[in-house]
């Protein structure tokens, strides 16, 4: 439009000249020619006579060219742009877009991204357990992977605090009621082995300095994101005081947002010092390895549909006056929740997707009837009923109790030790899908992106919702192509990544680099290389 203006312009201007041109050889004298005519004449030689009226015509002769060839480029940049632009519209009604259909099992751009969490040049070593500021306690909360999240802020908050850490207590007091240690799921070893160059980590405050302290521990708890500089204002100086500073309800109580050296620590805690014990890992592979046998592709899908989960949703899930009321007095345990509206939560898409509807929308995106799916959940509501229609859409359908058998049996009585072993057949799944946006699919997530960003399906539930409600009014392959339509970013692909968007244990963007094109070429980047391996490639749980 811009060229199209210009060239009117200029047309408007040339045919102005002309007429006051004509004007001017009509009158004799006077109007623009003559003020030209006035210019031309003192820069001339006053020796040689000029015919003004040719001089003005190969001007006008000129604009008009100008005119002539700026109309035409506009015009056909003109056309060429509603002709894209129609092309576009027409494309994305057809198919939610012009881009060419997702692969379901893999992601075609995963091979030009790689993990790099390596510690910078200037990233100064650990201090030393005398030389540090204090012993920081850490007193982790909720879920398994909830805590995983306190364990990994603690050990950068004990390295913006100069502090030794003390290993994390796991914690007994949750909905979870688990009295598993932090050595009864995680090698503590290992842990503290690996992260040496980091942050220095004992096993307990020495005997000897407990000894000598004057007081207890003091106690705190830090508000949820809190940045760098509140740690060091308000936590620091306690801890130089009393030596021993104990932090509780520890979950999400580090900023989204940090330097990126402290990000790539995250990552080095989460990715690689976090590893299960021996027992778990062995088990975790076992299911794997199980469901390779038979098939060489399946999906792991994580079901959050436990009945405190959905009464506190505040959704509606079908039931009819039996789920109102079971659901309405588990919510009564939480007095401090708000009246929800189940229509308003499910348009704004916070309602869980049942399993049906998790089921449906696999299938929808291309997944056969005959894809073999592994089911990590804990207790669902409504037990096999609830179940019975994603069993009907995946016949192939197995679970850790099914698959275990007796060897699970010295795990049951702990649920993090049985979520531990979900978390394994998840990760090493080759598509993972999940029914909400929790904290075990927010950490799989990240750690997937990570590890070559396998396949990982979060349903886009504010659009799905809508269309789950209307599924009876439309045909499968309509209903199919609204969905493809509705997932594309939220397919675990690399550019669903944003600087700074989102939680980091979801989108660890600081710690996932792109490959430069020349680091594909045979002997130009050896070193790469063998970055490459150890963090994209990574040895299994089990030989960990």
């Amino acid at each position: 439009m811009g060229l199209a203006k210009q060239g009117w312009k200029l047309s408007s201007w040339s045919l102005l000249l002309q007429q006051q041109s004509n004007g001017n050889v009509a009158g004799g004298n006077g109007g623009k020619c003559g003020d030209l005519k006035q210019v031309f004449w003192k820069s001339a030689s006053r020796k040689r006579r000029v015919s003004w009226s040719i001089v003005c015509g190969l001007m006008l002769f000129g604009l008009g060219l100008i005119s002539l060839f700026t109309g035409h480029v506009a015009s056909d940049l003109e056309w060429w742009n509603s002709q894209r632009l129609v092309k576009k519209s027409l494309y994305s009604k057809l198919d939610g877009g012009h881009r060419t259909p997702i692969d379901i099992w893999n992601s075609k751009d995963a091979n030009l991204y790689y993990g790099c969490s390596e510690r910078g040049s200037h990233f100064s070593a650990a201090v030393r357990e005398r030389q540090s500021n204090g012993y920081l306690l850490i007193a982790t909360s909720g879920g398994l992977n909830q805590q995983r999240t306190g364990i990994t802020d603690a050990v950068v908050v004990a390295r913006i605090l100069n502090a030794t850490l003390v290993v994390p207590e796991l914690d007994h007091q949750s909905y979870w009621k688990d009295d598993s240690d932090f050595v009864s799921i995680f090698d503590v070893d290992w842990f503290i082995s690996s992260l040496s160059k980091d942050v220095t980590i004992v096993k307990r405050v020495p005997d000897k300095f407990m000894r000598t302290m004057e007081k207890p521990p003091y106690t705190m708890r830090v508000p949820r994101k809190s940045a760098p500089e509140y740690y060091l204002d308000q936590v620091l100086p306690i801890l130089l005081r009393r030596q021993v500073v104990q932090l509780t309800k520890f979950d999400y109580r580090l900023a989204n947002n940090l330097d990126d050296e402290l990000q790539k620590l995250r990552c080095r805690v989460n990715y690689h010092a976090l590893r299960f014990t021996k027992p778990i890992r062995e088990l975790g592979q076992r299911l794997v390895m199980t469901m390779r046998k038979m098939a060489k592709r399946y999906i792991a899908i994580h079901l959050r549909f436990e009945p405190d989960m959905l009464a506190f949703s505040g959704c509606y899930y079908g039931g009819g006056d039996k789920e109102r009321y079971e659901l309405g007095e588990i919510r009564k345990r939480w007095s401090t929740l708000p009246d929800l509206s189940p229509e308003g939560e499910r348009k704004r898409g916070k309602c869980p997707l049942t399993p049906h509807e998790v089921g449906l929308m696999l299938r929808a995106l291309g997944f056969p009837n005959d894809t073999h799916i592994y089911v990590a959940s804990g207790e669902i509501y409504g037990g096999e009923k609830t179940l019975q229609p994603l069993r009907e859409l995946f016949p192939n359908f197995y679970t850790k109790e099914m698959l275990a058998n007796d060897d699970l049996k010295p795990f049951l009585p702990f649920s993090s030790r049985l979520a531990a072993v979900d978390y394994i057949a998840c990760d090493e799944s080759d598509v993972f899908a999940t029914n909400n946006n929790g904290n075990m699919a927010k950490i799989l997530a990240g750690r997937r992106r990570y590890m070559g960003h396998k396949r990982t399906i979060r349903p886009n539930a504010k659009k799905l919702s809508t269309l789950f409600m209307a599924r009876n009014q439309m045909d499968w392959e309509t209903f199919s192509k609204k969905v493809k339509s509705y997932q594309r970013g939220f397919m675990g692909e690399p550019d669903e990544l944003r600087l700074g968007r989102g939680e980091f244990h979801e989108f660890p963007s600081s710690c996932i680099c792109e490959k430069r094109s020349s680091e594909n070429d045979f002997g130009k980047d050896e070193d790469h290389s063998s970055k490459q391996q150890i963090f994209v490639r990574e040895p299994n749980f089990l030989a960990q």
